[in-house]
């Protein structure tokens, strides 16, 4: 999948995994990975940004499997961001959709 399609739309998907329940960095990689596949350090700076941004507390939770995980959950800012995106992402597709649309009916024709 091209690369800059994935940067464009990894705040969001992010962002909607967490609306659900608070997720670690790593959890968020591989649910993502199971759709498209992404490098896990493309993930952490986003988190840092969007928590330093507001978006995001953190907490620490101990892990059975190693050093504590760091969980991410949403706050009521990071909440009303994603409705935003949700909607913007909502517009776009649908308008990307049309000019497909469009562009393969006059290959058609």
């Amino acid at each position: 999948m091209n690369v800059q399609f994935k940067k464009g739309v990894l705040t969001l998907c992010v962002m909607v995994l967490t609306s659900s329940k608070d997720r670690y960095g790593y959890e968020l990689v591989d649910r993502i990975s199971e759709k498209f596949m992404i490098a896990e350090g493309t993930i952490y700076p986003l988190l840092r940004r969007l928590t330093k941004e507001g978006y995001f507390t953190t907490y620490l939770v101990e892990s059975q499997e190693g050093p504590p995980r760091k969980y991410y959950q949403l706050t009521e800012a990071g909440n009303n961001y994603l409705k935003e995106l949700v909607e913007e992402w909502k517009m776009f597709s649908r308008a990307v959709d049309q000019i497909i649309e469009e562009g393969l009916q006059l290959e058609k024709e």
